[in-house]
C-alpha cells in the first residue's frame, strides 16, 4: 500500500509541474514579442534542419504509403457499389484533416521530441543545466524556445507536403484498381476537399508540435542520475507525446464540426 500511494503522489506531482511548465512556456511565448533577444536564436537553424528538412523524406514517405494503402483498400469497398469516383473524397479528405497530420506529428514526436529529451537530459546528467542557472539564463528562453518555434514553424510545412503526396498515393491506387482517371479525380477532390479540411490538419499540426516539444523538453529536464535515467526518460517522453497526439486528435475530431471547421 505504501508503494501505491507514493506511485499516486508522484502522478500528482508530475501532473502539477507538467502544468506549470506549460505555463512557463506559454508566458515565454508572449515575454518573446517583447524581449525577443533573450531568445537564443543561434540554435533555430539547427532545430530547422533536425525538425523539417532531415523528417521530410520519411515523413513524405510515410504519408505516401498510407494514402496508398487507403486507396486500395477504400477501392475495395467503393468498386462493390460503383462509386469509383468517390474515392477522391475518401482519399483527399481523411488524408489532409487525419492521417496526414496525425502520422506526422507520430514521426516528429519519435524523432524530434526524443531528441530534446535526450539533448536536454544528457545536459542536465553533465550539469550544463545547472551552469547556465548559475550563469543567470533563463531555461525556457535558452532551451525551449529556439526548439518550440521550429516546430511550429516545420509542422505546417511537413504536413502539407504530406498531405500532397497522400492525395497522389491514393491517385495510383485509383488508377491501378479502378476505372477512373487523373483529371476525373482532381476534379472530383476540388469539388470536394475544401479549405477548412486543410485547415484543420494544419491547425492540428501546430499544436501537435507545441505539446511534442513541452513533453519533450519536460521530460529531459526530469532527468536524474546518469545514462540510464536519459534512456528511461527518452522512452517516456516518445510514449507521452503519441498518447498526448492521439487523445488532441480525438478531441478534435469531436470539436470541429461542432464549430463548423
Amino acid at each position: 500500500f505504501p508503494s501505491r500511494r507514493s506511485s499516486d503522489l508522484s502522478i500528482v506531482t508530475d501532473g502539477v509541474n507538467f502544468i506549470t511548465f506549460i505555463g512557463d512556456v506559454i508566458r515565454g511565448i508572449f515575454k518573446m514579442f517583447f524581449l525577443p533577444k533573450d531568445i537564443r536564436w543561434q540554435d533555430f537553424p539547427y532545430h530547422i534542419l533536425q525538425i523539417g528538412v532531415n523528417a521530410l523524406p520519411i515523413a513524405l514517405l510515410i504519408v505516401f504509403l498510407i494514402g496508398l494503402i487507403t486507396g486500395y483498400q477504400g477501392a475495395l469497398q467503393l468498386k462493390t457499389f460503383g462509386a469509383d469516383l468517390y474515392i477522391a473524397d475518401l482519399i483527399s479528405i481523411s488524408i489532409t484533416r487525419e492521417l496526414g497530420p496525425l502520422m506526422v506529428a507520430i514521426i516528429v514526436a519519435g524523432r524530434s521530441g526524443s531528441a530534446f529529451t535526450a539533448e536536454i537530459g544528457t545536459m542536465k546528467v553533465s550539469e550544463e543545466v545547472d551552469a547556465l542557472h548559475v550563469m543567470g539564463f533563463n531555461i525556457i528562453d535558452f532551451l525551449v524556445m529556439p526548439r518550440l518555434m521550429a516546430i511550429l514553424i516545420a509542422m505546417p510545412i511537413l504536413v502539407i507536403l504530406a498531405d500532397v503526396l497522400g492525395i497522389f498515393g491514393g491517385l495510383l491506387a485509383a488508377l491501378s484498381s479502378l476505372d477512373i482517371t487523373a483529371i476525373g479525380y482532381f476534379n472530383r477532390m476540388q469539388v470536394v476537399l475544401g479549405i477548412n479540411d486543410v485547415a484543420s490538419g494544419i491547425i492540428k499540426s501546430l499544436i501537435f508540435g507545441f505539446f511534442i516539444t513541452i513533453i519533450g523538453c519536460f521530460r529531459g529536464l526530469q532527468v536524474k542520475g546518469g545514462a540510464e535515467s536519459v534512456g528511461r526518460y527518452t522512452t517516456s517522453s516518445v510514449v507521452t507525446s503519441i498518447f498526448h497526439i492521439i487523445l488532441i486528435d480525438a478531441i478534435f475530431t469531436i470539436i470541429f464540426p461542432i464549430i463548423g471547421l
